[in-house]
């Protein structure tokens, strides 16, 4: 399987996007990919970014390097040195798809400096090749993932924008089965009722929370499931209703970094900094590169001085 593929497989919904704690690694990855990657799980990101730089050495075009050199980079919040890489692995990717996963990879980049614009400006390449493959799932999902990073950075029009042609996207997909069809719906309502409850406007957020969960409980979407706390307690954390939100979000994925930051805002808002502590190191060892880690990794690392 080409890396885009292994890339884009790797993203759940980008507006419900997950982190495993310790993500399997694919049975093929080189040695010192792998040696890396247990260095970044391990908290050691100056080891890990010598292991790809080393491997740089003797071969500068190698794109396995280049992305992880990058990645580790944005995880350690250096952004500019991150995107040189990036640029690299643009410029020297062998194929279609290995440019695109490389685009991907810059766009998130981008997310991690909370810069919606340039993150669309790269998603949008990722979108064009999915596209070009009638691969409309994957385009929804590429879309979502902007409109995530946006929503994330305070920028609700743009983000409103790219959710839309997400869900537009994703019903466009080929033979698409009624379950399929409840996903994408129930990922728009998700969608709508966070950007009411940013935007503080005259949309009424419980009216999206409701249609949402009518989705689930036709069952077609079992998975979909534990993403439901997580957009209760959203909506209550901006309602500045700490107690609910905290309550729920504890029922969310707790090895989502961008969670985890949730709930250290709202135990710090309800007094305990010690907890509030605990959850911002959770998320600031996160060593996934995605927009939740773009989100958290920066925040929470602010938090902690």
């Amino acid at each position: 399987m080409k890396r885009f593929k292994l890339a884009v497989l790797l993203l759940l919904s980008s507006a419900l996007l997950a982190q495993a704690p310790t993500p399997q690694a694919p049975d093929n990855e080189p040695t010192y990919v792998k040696q890396a990657h247990q260095l970044m799980h391990d908290g050691k990101l100056n080891d890990a970014l010598g292991v790809f730089q080393n491997e740089l050495k003797t071969s500068p075009d190698s794109h396995d390097a280049n992305i992880g050199a990058g990645t580790v980079l944005d995880l350690m919040l250096r952004g500019p040195e991150a995107r040189k890489y990036f640029e690299k692995a643009i410029a020297t990717a062998h194929d279609d798809e290995e440019r695109a996963g490389s685009n991907r990879s810059m766009a998130i980049s981008w997310a991690f400096e909370a810069n919606c614009q340039m993150t669309v400006q790269y998603e949008q390449k990722v979108l064009d090749y999915a596209k070009s493959k009638n691969d409309f799932f994957r385009a929804g999902e590429i879309a979502n993932e902007e409109a995530r990073v946006c929503m994330d950075t305070g920028d609700i029009e743009t983000s409103m924008v790219w959710y839309e042609e997400g869900h537009k996207l994703g019903l466009q997909q080929p033979n698409i089965t009624d379950a399929q069809k409840d996903l994408w719906n129930f990922r728009w309502e998700h969608a709508q009722a966070r950007a009411a409850v940013r935007a503080k406007e005259d949309e009424d957020p419980a009216k999206h929370i409701a249609a949402a969960k009518a989705i689930l409980d036709k069952g077609t979407n079992p998975q979909q499931v534990q993403f439901f706390p997580y957009l209760t307690g959203y909506v209550a954390f901006y309602e500045q209703d700490y107690k609910t939100a905290l309550s729920d979000l504890l029922q969310a994925n707790q090895n989502d970094p961008f969670i985890q930051c949730l709930i250290g805002q709202s135990y710090e808002a309800l007094g305990d900094k010690t907890k509030a502590m605990d959850f911002y190191r959770k998320a600031a060892a996160a060593t996934s590169h995605n927009p939740a880690a773009a989100s958290a990794v920066p925040f929470a690392k602010k938090k902690l001085g």
